[in-house]
């Protein structure tokens, strides 16, 4: 099958992922549906910034008028930042009808993976992942994104699940899907506000060439799959977990009383949580995504030498 006829690689990610150099991938929802314009744009191109001056180079991954795009244009980040949430929030099941209709889509972890395996693009930077949200026994609402690490050989650096999900059960998860979770200079899993969670990663990992290697050796192996590196949030930017737990129980209290749920249930959950904190909460998501783009790409940069 050839992915080109629907895969558009810029130029500058085309010519790094052949030569070998190291890259770095970047979610589109954060930009559409993570916070307010003009703040997102500048947000992520500050991010596209710091990957540059750590040595590699950054793809934004999108969904644009129904091509899958490896690496945006100024423009087209412009373009996601000012269409906001009237852009669909793009997960694996929702690929080939958008495409199939020439339709927009701001990537999630899922999809920015998906993307970032067709164009050969290895290591993705992102804010925090999805998991199995609280009340998944009954619900059973478990992230897309849990499924995409399972199968899809990319890693993943993140500051930690999001707090708002059940932790304890998108450990378990991963772990019987054979993910390596990885603390970064941390045994502790970060709780994406915060620096601590109560639970433990898998190993404990404390520099960037060891990362690579790690990943590297899994790729050879063939053992299939991703690796999910928690990094976590730095410490003059991280919340009071009292104050912010409080923040997610009100939150996900709300989200019951008004029948949110399925994809909803994040974005709604964030806005919230934002609201509760008076802006404390995006503040510290944005200063974890800049922690995460420059472990990326260091690591990406240690990768291209194996």
């Amino acid at each position: 099958m050839n992915l080109n006829k629907y895969l558009d690689v810029s130029p500058e990610v085309a010519e790094a992922v052949k030569a070998g150099k190291p890259v770095v991938a970047l979610e589109s929802t954060i930009i559409s549906h993570g916070m307010p314009y003009p703040q997102n744009v500048e947000t992520a191109l500050k991010v596209e910034e710091i990957i540059r001056q750590n040595g590699a180079v950054p793809a934004t991954i999108a969904i644009i008028g129904g091509r899958l795009k490896a690496g945006l244009s100024h423009e087209e980040i412009e373009y996601l930042g000012k269409e906001g949430v009237k852009v669909n929030k793009a997960s694996r099941r929702d690929l080939a009808v958008l495409v199939a209709r020439g339709a927009d889509g701001a990537t999630t972890v899922t999809t920015t993976m998906i993307i970032a395996h067709m164009a050969g693009i290895r290591i993705f930077a992102t804010g925090g992942i999805g998991g199995v949200h609280r009340g998944a026994e009954i619900t059973m609402d478990i992230s897309a994104d849990l499924e995409e690490l399972a199968h899809t050989p990319v890693m993943v650096v993140c500051a930690g699940a999001k707090s708002i999900l059940d932790l304890g059960l998108t450990l378990e998860y991963l772990e019987t899907h054979g993910v390596p979770v990885i603390g970064y200079g941390t045994e502790e899993l970060p709780a994406f506000y915060t620096r601590s969670s109560g639970f433990g990663v898998d190993y404990r990992i404390d520099a960037p060439d060891e990362l690579a290697k790690a990943f590297h050796v899994q790729q050879e192996l063939g053992l299939g799959g991703g690796m999910l590196v928690t990094n976590p949030i730095p410490q003059e930017y991280s919340m009071d977990p009292a104050v912010i737990n409080k923040a997610i129980d009100d939150a996900v209290e709300a989200a019951k009383a008004q029948g949110i749920h399925g994809k909803e249930t994040t974005p709604f959950l964030l806005a919230r949580i934002k609201d509760i904190t008076g802006g404390d909460s995006l503040d510290s998501n944005i200063q974890l995504v800049f922690n995460n783009a420059r472990l990326a790409a260091k690591t990406a940069v240690e990768l291209s030498k194996l």
